[in-house]
């Protein structure tokens, strides 16, 4: 029910501020407006003050909307009402109209993280868990409870990191570009702070997908090596594991934080056989050794070791906001950031350099809302202002049907002096169908893949062990 409220609103909001920018540009231009829906198909409930004014509807399917305006083209108008159409217009009031749609959308966006930094949002602290052995992390010299106190694209000019949100971020943008990521680490608070520089440019990829991550190798958020509910006929049960127990050593190796815990369980597989691992855990004062042997489990296609442990600890929070000029600065920043990167992971996609399974559809933006909603109000408006860049810079690009369609229209017709035929907009109507289908499919294929594989949690069949000695 949460993520369907969620989902409701996000569209609703995003949908009615992108027209409401197309509405209020044409109103100030002195174009008529017809209608303003939110949704197509056949209409629910209208609203008109008097005949003349504009109507106001919401249709049955929610996924978009339009504002029809006067248009002696296609209506009939009256000759007192030619003025009011909007083929009457000048070139530069036609385009202003088509652009108000997707920068109302960016406006929203930067009102949203602005008002996110005002009111602090929770998130943990950027302190590193221990690096995947033999990754980019590990390399660059990064330890268990490093604490990432800036970033920087150069290595010179440096940024702040107010929380680990900030990390992963910097980290996908990096990833995006085939560049490095440079950070400035330190051991608690700024204690023997050093540079590190994650060569996330040799990775060769600019899809931050679970294998890049795993490349990359940072080990999260640092968190204790504590113990939290333990799955019933799981083997850390079968292993007399107890909630609140401390790890200490995992093959007499010491633990430093759930990340290392985490690798050791994952690096229980050998050649294809889970190999038993011989662990110390600290329980009321007192070392206790036992044996602990992980179970294969179906996880998003593949098998993995898994022992059926939560985690006892918890990450250290930190509340990060802004003033008020801090936040709006905040808020044009990440609001450029994410659109130039949506930009470029569509530019790449298109030249075959980034993988098309980025594109998600409304199943991804309805599963998304339902999480950040569960998370709090500032959770929730950050991601209404990420989906509604994507839906403002979605709309600006050169595709018939989309905004940037009308406005290619337009550059055309003032370099030429001449609009473009109605032979050609309906070829060219016909092709951004095609295009838009096209997208549509692939996001809802990848989507309904990503659930597919969601579900595939079974366990190891028996032909899986065959080939393993028992231990």
């Amino acid at each position: 029910m949460v993520t369907l409220l969620a989902f409701v609103v996000t569209l609703g909001v995003l949908i009615i501020i992108h027209e409401w920018g197309h509405y209020r540009m044409a109103r100030a231009c002195g174009v008529k407006v017809l209608r303003f829906s939110l949704g197509f198909g056949p209409v629910l409930g209208r609203w008109q003050k008097t005949p003349d004014d504009t109507e106001f509807v919401l249709s049955l399917l929610p996924l978009g909307g339009y504002v029809r305006m006067l248009d002696d083209r296609v209506d009939a108008v009256s000759p007192d009402q030619l003025s009011q159409s909007l083929n009457r217009k000048s070139l530069w009031q036609r385009a202003a109209i088509v652009l108000a749609g997707p920068m109302a959308n960016l406006v929203l966006a930067v009102l949203l993280f602005a008002a996110v930094g005002l009111v602090g949002q929770e998130e943990p602290k950027a302190v590193l868990g221990s690096p995947q052995p033999g990754s980019l992390a590990e390399q660059a010299g990064l330890r268990p409870g490093d604490q990432v106190q800036a970033w920087s694209e150069d290595g010179q000019d440096w940024q702040e990191v107010r929380g680990m949100s900030d990390v992963t971020w910097q980290l996908a943008r990096a990833v995006g570009d085939l560049r490095p990521l440079y950070l400035s680490v330190s051991q608690g608070e700024g204690h023997g702070r050093r540079q590190v520089k994650l060569q996330t440019q040799s990775l060769g990829s600019r899809d931050l997908d679970a294998a890049t991550l795993q490349r990359i190798g940072l080990g999260g958020v640092w968190m204790e090596p504590v113990l939290g509910g333990i799955v019933k006929g799981s083997p850390a049960e079968s292993a007399g594991l107890h909630p609140g127990d401390r790890v200490l050593t995992v093959n007499d190796r010491p633990v430093p934080d759930i990340a290392a815990f985490q690798q050791f369980v994952r690096g229980s597989l050998v050649d294809g056989c889970v190999q038993p691992l011989s662990v110390v855990v600290l329980r009321g004062g007192q070392p206790l050794p036992l044996t602990l042997t992980p179970r294969l489990e179906g996880v998003s296609g593949r098998y993995v070791p898994r022992v059926g442990v939560g985690f006892g600890g918890a990450p250290e929070m930190v509340t990060v906001h802004y003033g008020p000029v801090e936040a709006v600065a905040q808020g044009l920043t990440r609001t450029w950031q994410f659109s130039t990167h949506s930009l470029k992971t569509l530019w790449h996609m298109l030249l075959g350099e980034s993988s098309v399974k980025n594109l998600s559809s409304f199943i991804t933006i309805a599963d998304y809302a339902g999480q950040s909603a569960r998370l709090g109000a500032a959770a929730f408006l950050g991601f209404l202002a990420s989906v509604s860049v994507s839906l403002g810079v979605l709309n600006l690009l050169p595709v018939p049907m989309l905004d940037g369609g009308h406005l290619m229209y337009y550059l055309f017709e003032g370099l030429s002096g001449r609009p473009v035929s109605e032979r050609w907009r309906r070829q060219l109507e016909r092709a951004g169908i095609a295009v838009l289908l096209l997208m549509m499919s692939l996001a809802l294929f990848n989507d309904l893949t990503r659930q597919r594989v969601r579900t595939e949690t079974s366990a190891c069949p028996d032909s899986c062990l065959s080939r393993c000695a028992p231990t």
